[in-house]
Order: C-alpha cells, then structure tokens, then sequence
C-alpha cells in the first residue's frame, strides 16, 4: 500500500488478499475480539463468584447481559451504519468497546460487573454487522470476496470456541480483571488497521431513512424482561410480583414491537421477511443451535472446576473437542448439503444435537470420555445447522437485503445464547444452589449439581430438537453451499 493509497483509501479496491492484509487483518481483530468475548469470561465465572461473591444467578448474567445487549442491538446496529457510515460506526464501536474493556479495573460487585457487560455489548453490537459487511468493500473480485469472508467466519468461529481455552491460559499467570484489559490494545489496533486501510463511505451508500429507534427499544425490552423472568423465578417464586410483571412486560414489548414494525415506514425488521419459509426457519433454527452452544459451555465450565476440581487451564483444554471438530467438520455439513439438500442435512443436525444433549444428560456422571464424546457430536450438529442456515438464509434475501440477512442470522444466534445460558443458570440454581460456595465442593452437593446437569440437559434435548427441527423442515432442497455476495445496502 503507498502513501498515496492512505490519503485516499476510497478510490481503490484490492487485487490479492496479500496487498488487503492490513484491513483484513483489521476486521479480523474487530470480529475476534467480539466474538471471543461471548465466551471470554465464562472459564473465570468461578473465580469470579468468589472474588466478587456472586450467586450462580449473577454468573449468568456476567455471560448472558453482553448477548442480550448483542443480540438485541445487532439489528439497530446496521440500520446505523446505513445511515451514518459504515465505517464511521465501526470506529466508533471499536474506541468505545476498548475505552469500556479498561473500566473492569474499577468493578468491585457482580452488579458492577454485569452493567460493564451490557455495555461491552452495546459496543460489540456496533461492530459485528459492519465488520462482515466491510469486508466485501475491499474487494471487487467475487471470489476474493468468498476467500476473505470465509478466512472471517473461521476467526470468529474460532473466537468464540476458544475463549474458555485462552481464558484459562491467561487466569493461570494473572487476575480475571486482564481478561478485559486485553481488549482496549487489541481495538487500538483493530481501529488503525481500519481507519487505515477500509475504503471511505460514500454518501451514496447511505440511506436517508429514518431509524426506528421505538422498534429497537422494543426489541431488546421484550428479550430481556424475557431473560430476567427466568431468574426472577428462582430468586423471588414464580408466583412473585417480580416474576409475573417481567413475564407480562416480554409479552407487551413483544406486541407492541410487531405492531410497531407492521405501521412504520421504515422498520428496524421487515416483517415480511418471515413470511418467506426458508427465512423463517433458518432463524428458528439457528436460536436452537446457539441454545445448545451457550447452555452446554455456561454448564460444563461449572462441571469442570466445581465438580472436578479442575484448575481454569485444564478446564479450557477440555473444550477441545468442540475447537477441533468445529474446524474439521465443514466438509461433512458441506457433504450433507450437496447430497441430500438443506432440509435434510439440517435434520440430520438437528437429530445431532438432540442426541448429544441427551447423551450429557446421562453421562454427566460418567466420566470425561463420555463427556467429550457428546461434545464431538453436538459440535457436528452446530457446524452443519449453523452453516446450512447462514447459507439458506441469504440465499433467500432479495438482492439489496442480504446484509440485512446476516444480521438478522446473527441476531438469532445471541438470542439464542441468551436464553441457553439463562435456561442452564436457572434449572441449576433451582435445583441445586444459588450460592457458589468457596472451595472444594462436599460430595452431597457434587451429587445435587450432577442431578441438576440431568434435569437441564435432558430439558436442552427437548427444546433444541423441537426448536431446529421445526426450523429445518422449513427449509427447501436446496444445495447451495455458498453464501452470495452481499450486495452494499443503499
């Protein structure tokens, strides 16, 4: 790249991913370090329950406030950028999310911490729409595009699977608090990368259409009074004012943002979208998909070191069987597709992932092998749903909606986190305890926490088997295996 290039990085695209490596390398940083910091702290929750004296409740909310504030805000997150600049938003995103990742140093309480990271993922909301999106700018060449979108997908894939490993690595040389700290010099150079090498917005990019901030407000006031429910009903009774005011608000948000996306001129979310089968199921499928990922880690990472013993290092080296079979299963889903169709291969991963919850829900007790062995088969069951979907689901959006495609992909995925984690968090602490004790656990609550890992698994294999397969017999025969090019949205 000369100088000339840097003055003015809107009049050039690139002709190699070598002469992109700058920004590539920028929105690959940007994108890693959202996604691993879903999962970051969950190998820290136990350190953290006893360095900050949180219940099982407030852990899962550590994890559960930055994909409910994600999630929630991925939608509003793009129609900002079509609006003020794609690029400008993800700047913005980036210097706030590594400013806020320094704040940990002053979080004494779990609430504390937990307001932190809804505030992280704000921050990451703004950046996860727009990296992808970007991406697909430095490019002119279609099949440049594919190459540097699929070197994207696996860095985040791998960000958010490996979290719990590198989490344990560094817990075993320095506190918990450097687990966000790491964050504010990865963003500084994400930003340089970016600012540096990502061509300019032009205002015929953008769109004057108006933001439907009421619809994004609604969004994320149905998912959490959704997600605070569930814990309210352990914390306070089912029966509680607290618990039946947070069910009754879900369901009015939830009304009311339909009513409101249905009249506006400019929804957040077309609603007609839906109407499309294929759109629709892909979604449902994908919340199953991250249902399982984000209830089985938020679990086994409590299994490891509680039950086990297990120091934060090897308890993060146990998540290797999902990193390996994660990166070495595409041609396996790819396979599937190509031979039977998307609707097929999606059932296919959907009977995966019910088997493998059912196979935890039995072999909680039973040792490490049988364990790991579940987690191989759901891992096969999460990449082929999860790649099939993202496929199906683009596939079906008009030509000048299939950011808007991913998007909504993505958004489905952190609901779904969030209500795994908020599922796993409550049955355990209903059925077993809502204070993490200190130390060495009795084996009478080792006992309760296995019986608990039953009841909540078992309860998993139910609702994700009906939820992706209900999802997967939406989909068509289609064996498509790549996703087209999204086209800039004007």
């Amino acid at each position: 790249m000369t100088t000339a290039d840097l003055k003015h990085p809107a009049t050039r695209t690139y002709t190699s991913l070598r002469a992109a490596w700058i920004p590539l390398a920028a929105l690959c940083l940007a994108f890693f370090v959202e996604m691993v910091d879903n999962t970051l702290l969950s190998i820290a929750l136990p350190t953290i329950g006893r360095d900050l004296g949180g219940g099982t409740t407030a852990l899962q909310w550590v994890t559960g406030a930055y994909s409910l504030t994600f999630g929630g805000l991925l939608l509003t997150a793009g129609s900002v950028a079509d609006r003020l600049g794609r690029r400008r938003v993800l700047l913005v995103g980036l210097a706030v999310f590594g400013g806020l990742s320094l704040c940990v140093v002053w979080v004494t309480t779990a609430g504390e911490l937990i307001a932190l990271r809804a505030a992280l993922g704000v921050a990451a909301a703004a950046m996860a729409p727009i990296t992808n999106s970007l991406v697909f700018r430095l490019f002119d060449d279609k099949a440049l595009r594919m190459r540097a979108m699929t070197v994207m997908i696996v860095v985040g894939m791998s960000g958010f699977i490996l979290g719990p490993l590198i989490g344990g690595t560094v817990l075993a040389h320095v506190r918990w608090e450097w687990l966000l700290v790491v964050n504010a010099p990865i963003a500084v150079l994400a930003w340089f990368g970016v600012r540096l090498g990502v061509p300019a917005d032009r205002p015929e990019d953008l769109t004057r259409d108006r933001l439907d901030v009421p619809g994004a407000a609604l969004s994320v006031a149905t998912i959490g009074f959704a997600c605070y429910a569930l814990t309210s009903g352990v914390e306070h009774g089912w029966l509680s004012a607290a618990t039946l005011g947070s069910v009754l608000g879900a369901v009015v948000a939830a009304v009311a943002f339909v009513r409101r996306e249905r009249r506006t001129a400019s929804p957040m979310l077309d609603l007609n979208l839906f109407r499309n089968g294929t759109v629709r199921g892909a979604a449902v499928a994908q919340i199953g998909t991250s249902v399982a990922m984000a209830g089985v880690m938020f679990g086994l990472i409590l299994h490891f070191q509680y039950a086990y013993g297990w120091s934060p290092v090897k308890a993060g080296l146990a998540n290797l069987p999902l990193i390996v079979t994660m990166l070495l299963a595409t041609p396996l889903s790819e396979g599937l597709a190509r031979r039977y169709g998307h609707r097929v291969a999606c059932l296919v991963g959907a009977g995966c992932l019910a088997g493998a919850l059912a196979g935890l829900s039995w072999g909680v007790e039973h040792g490490y092998l049988v364990i790991a062995c579940c987690m191989v088969l759901m891992t096969l069951g999460l990449r082929t749903v999860m790649t099939i979907c993202a496929v199906a689901l683009v596939d079906e959006m008009p030509a000048n909606r299939t950011s808007m495609g991913t998007a909504l992909n993505d958004t489905a995925q952190e609901v779904g986190t969030s209500i795994g984690t908020a599922v796993v968090g409550t049955l355990i602490a209903a059925l077993v305890t809502t204070q993490l004790p200190p130390g060495v656990w009795s084996s009478g609550l080792v006992a309760s926490f296995f019986h608990g890992e039953r009841i909540a698994y078992g309860v998993l294999a139910v609702v994700v088997g009906l939820i992706a397969g209900i999802g997967a017999l939406n989909l068509t025969d289609s064996r498509s295996v790549e996703e087209h090019a999204p086209a800039e949205a004007a």
